[in-house]
């Protein structure tokens, strides 16, 4: 039995790495991650191991340099990254797991993807407290099996396993893991979701169930995906940051409706979570009545039969040139004694046609510009024949000229 789970687990393991040519995997010495550290090895990869010390309990330093040793023991390169950024406010497993995601893309640089080691048990624990919560089709797909993040691919190729099978994978090979006492504490909602499915699992309710319909609502997920992606083609536009959107979205089905306005304000103003709920539904029915509105930092304003989705103006700072200006704009060799800021009322003086272009005057006060002292140098939208062609570019796919939509 124990051969045989071990080559079904490994089957799993690289179904979930196909195409995978420089491996990370990261690894906390709990028991999961640990049997995938040793499934890999096993399975004849030569990963990158990392382990993520959080500093939050006494004993995480020990266990990563258990981890360490055993790699060691594997011959496999090894790194301990240190997390030293909480401020004792706030969510700590949310800060935790970002912080975690954060130091793992910077370290994983250079490599084809980094592995996570979730299981078939996380993500019916994960539907669970999703369903609790009253979320959607995409909440309730759960876990997806790869996803970008920071410019660095994530997978988590153990989503087929089960928790109990990688256990008894490493007892088979008496393998070394920690069990993380919080996994123990009833104030964290997974520990209570997980103990709940044991008493559900009689009811048929259990994670092999729960896998399918996230598999089900992940495919019905592709698909409004897809018909919101064929909206946005049909009916978006747009130039330097500002968006055009025709009316005509809202003859689409109300679910369309809202993913393109999500897309639409993470377009604008990149950010881990887009807006949902009731704030999102009050946005798209002003918009439907032909009002305009502010939501998670993206301005809307409808002007001549259309839509026009721009960065809010009011929360945008001065940067030096040398620097990324709201997260995303940067200019192509500043000079040191130049800065990024907003056009606003005085730069935007200096282009009396400015209206001409047919954009919202609120929109290209919040344009990103070049200023060296009081003098404006450029912006993207507009370029001065009595000064230097000064060309900005955007991170999160931006460009200067007509956008490719696809995000």
């Amino acid at each position: 039995m124990p051969v045989r789970l071990q080559d079904d687990l490994i089957k799993t393991l690289n179904a979930g790495l196909a195409g995978v040519e420089r491996l990370g995997l990261a690894v906390s010495g709990g028991g999961d991650s640990m049997a995938m550290l040793h499934l890999a090895h096993r399975a004849g990869l030569r990963p990158h191991v990392a382990t993520v010390d959080h500093g939050l309990r006494a004993a995480s330093a020990d266990e990563a340099r258990m981890v360490a040793r055993v790699c060691a023991n594997l011959g496999l390169p090894h790194e301990t990254l240190h997390w030293q950024g909480w401020d004792q406010r706030g969510n700590l497993q949310d800060a935790a797991r970002r912080a975690r995601r954060r130091l793992l893309a910077d370290w994983a640089r250079g490599k084809s993807a980094v592995a996570l080691a979730h299981t078939r048990d996380d993500l019916a624990e994960t539907l669970v407290m999703r369903l609790a919560r009253g979320a959607g089709v995409d909440g309730l797909a759960a876990m997806r099996p790869k996803w970008q993040e920071q410019g660095v691919e994530f997978l988590r190729p153990l989503l087929g396993a089960a928790r109990e099978d990688l256990r008894a994978f490493l007892r088979s090979i008496d393998a070394e893991w920690v069990d993380d006492p919080s996994n123990d504490m009833d104030r964290f909602d997974r520990v209570r979701v997980r103990k709940a499915l044991k008493l559900l699992a009689p009811l048929g309710i259990d994670p092999a169930r729960l896998a399918d319909v996230a598999a089900h609502m992940s495919q019905a997920r592709i698909a409004l995906e897809a018909g919101a992606e064929a909206l946005m083609q049909a009916n978006v536009s747009g130039r330097a940051g500002i968006l055009r959107m025709n009316p005509q979205i809202f003859a689409a089905p109300l679910d369309l409706q809202r993913r393109l306005l999500q897309w639409v304000i993470t377009w604008v103003h990149p950010q881990d979570y887009g807006p949902r709920g009731p704030a999102l539904v009050a946005l798209r029915d002003r918009l439907q009545n032909g009002l305009g509105g502010q939501l998670a930092g993206c301005h809307f304003v409808q002007q001549q039969g259309v839509i026009f989705a721009f960065r809010e103006g009011k929360t945008l700072r001065r940067v030096a040139a040398d620097q990324i200006w709201d997260g995303q704009w940067s200019v192509v060799n500043p000079c040191l004694d130049m800065e990024i800021r907003p056009l606003a009322a005085e730069g935007l003086t200096q282009f009396p046609d400015w209206r001409d272009m047919g954009i919202p005057r609120a929109a290209m006060l919040s344009q990103p510009s070049l200023w060296q002292g009081e003098t404006l140098i450029a912006t993207p939208l507009m370029q001065r024949s009595d000064r230097p062609q000064v060309f900005f570019r955007a991170k999160q796919g931006n460009c200067l000229d007509d956008l490719n939509l696809s995000h």
